[in-house]
């Protein structure tokens, strides 16, 4: 049977399970004369089609020849810095055990002066010291004077030298190492970045190149379990498998989006989250309370995982190249992904959202941290250092910011109905993305599966751009 509704053939079976519904069901030998088949036509497409698949194959096959190639010459990159490292600090060992030895040889030099120094004033002494005893009951009064004044010349001569080189405690010497060695050392994640050839193309284009929106289209992202009258899109990432996931604050939820942004799955964590950042291709962090929330995609569902601890409210995240950055509010920290504090980068204490939401360059060489206290944009070094400070009359209550893989830094003006692009540096505002009609958006991301900003706002939907 052939069944012209689905051009599917079918037997009886299929008929049965099926194509029970199907109104055009034909015998094979009824559908010949209906349908013409031409063959050589049908004969060139498969050669098109194998002639493709042929150097498809080979260009991959290509390509799998250039990452094993590529990886071999990166392992002996790697060795070869790991060497220069090695030498490295040879060379700082040879510096310091040179500048010992050095130590050594005045110490001993000087130790042995004193040594001798004292040796021959104690045998001149001594032998003083028997000339008199000679002398004793002898009627010699030109010798007695004469080794008086010798005795006299002598006694002063030690005295002065004792009252010079008073007796010391023992001599030692002391090592202080130089900490901030290996303070850096265990601060670091790696030897270096590792990047594949469609990361090096985003970090090729220019970071201040501005962003045009082409079209803008809203998506309802609230779902029948949901408690709070509306939701409040705190936070926004992208995962490389096309999966949106969104942070609800008033739902005290995680919601996965597909690839339409319609809900696919959803989790509850113990509080509003606040903020979330991608961790690997499968797994984000969540700010809750005073904590991070490890949440996977398992099987197309949302699961939580492990909870981290902190000593202080969580607010923003993010997460780059194995170091967790967390902001309380008024402070931003350094975190390894177990929880263990590297350092606290930066502090303003002259608010209470001076240090909010944080994103981190692709570089990895500048923090965006947004002050919603006082609407600024903050830009720090990796150390804390504080580099730049930014304010716009369209940056009113900034909170969500996003860092593209290109570098171009986004900003949410709350209060200001807006979502704006500066520059690099933060030091200028590039464009104006979202308008003051647009709503209030709180949270923003760049989604490079489809070229596209999502704005998570403080409503049922969020807003996705379109990117010319």
């Amino acid at each position: 049977m052939f069944c012209q509704d689905h051009s599917q053939l079918c037997c009886s079976d299929c008929v049965l399970l099926n194509h029970r519904q199907c109104t055009n069901l034909s015998l094979i030998s009824e559908s010949v004369s209906q349908l013409s088949v031409d063959m050589q036509q049908l004969s060139s497409k498969i050669q098109a089609i194998l002639a493709e698949l042929t150097k498809l194959t080979k260009t991959q096959e290509a390509s799998i020849q250039s990452i094993e190639g590529s990886y071999i010459e990166k392992v002996q990159e790697i060795r070869e810095l790991r060497e220069k490292l090695n030498a490295a600090l040879d060379k700082l060992e040879i510096t310091t055990l040179k500048e010992l030895d050095e130590i050594r040889t005045i110490l001993l030099t000087s130790l042995k002066k004193d040594v001798d120094n004292c040796g021959r004033l104690k045998d001149e002494l001594q032998q003083l010291g028997e000339a008199v005893q000679g002398l004793h009951d002898k009627n010699k009064k030109e010798m007695e004077f004469i080794t008086s004044i010798k005795c006299q010349d002598k006694i002063q001569e030690s005295e002065s030298y004792l009252k010079e080189n008073p007796v010391k405690v023992k001599s030692l010497i002391i090592f202080k190492a130089n900490i901030s060695i290996e303070q850096y050392l265990s601060q670091q994640t790696s030897l270096g970045r590792i990047i594949d050839s469609m990361e090096s193309l985003s970090l090729a284009i220019n970071p201040d190149q501005v962003l045009h929106v082409k079209r803008k289209t809203q998506y309802n992202v609230n779902i029948s379990e949901d408690k709070g009258l509306f939701c409040y899109i705190m936070g926004i990432c992208s995962l490389p498998g096309g999966q949106v996931i969104v942070a609800d604050r008033h739902n005290n939820r995680v919601k996965m989006l597909n690839q339409h942004y319609d809900v696919s799955s959803h989790c509850d964590v113990s509080g509003p989250p606040f903020d979330i950042c991608q961790i690997t291709s499968s797994e984000v962090a969540v700010t809750v309370d005073k904590a991070v929330q490890f949440i996977s995609v398992i099987n197309q569902k949302l699961k939580n995982g492990r909870k981290v601890q902190l000593p202080h409210n969580a607010c923003g995240i993010a997460f780059h190249q194995g170091a967790l950055y967390v902001t309380s509010g008024i402070a931003i920290y350094h975190y390894t992904l177990t929880g263990s504090l590297v350092k606290k980068l930066y502090e303003d204490a002259s608010g209470s959202f001076t240090v909010w939401k944080c994103a981190v360059s692709p570089a990895r060489d500048r923090i965006y941290v947004t002050n919603e206290t006082q609407n600024k944009l903050i830009t720090l070094a990796t150390d804390g250092t504080l580099l730049s400070t930014f304010m716009d009359s369209e940056l009113l209550n900034p909170q969500g910011l996003h860092v593209t893989p290109a570098g171009q830094v986004i900003i949410c003006g709350f209060n200001g109905h807006t979502v704006i692009q500066v520059d690099r540096e933060g030091r200028k505002k590039l464009a104006t993305l979202v308008s003051h009609h647009d709503g209030l958006p709180a949270s923003v991301c760049y989604n490079m599966n489809t070229h596209q900003i999502i704005v998570g706002l403080e409503s049922n939907n969020i807003k996705v751009m379109d990117l010319q």
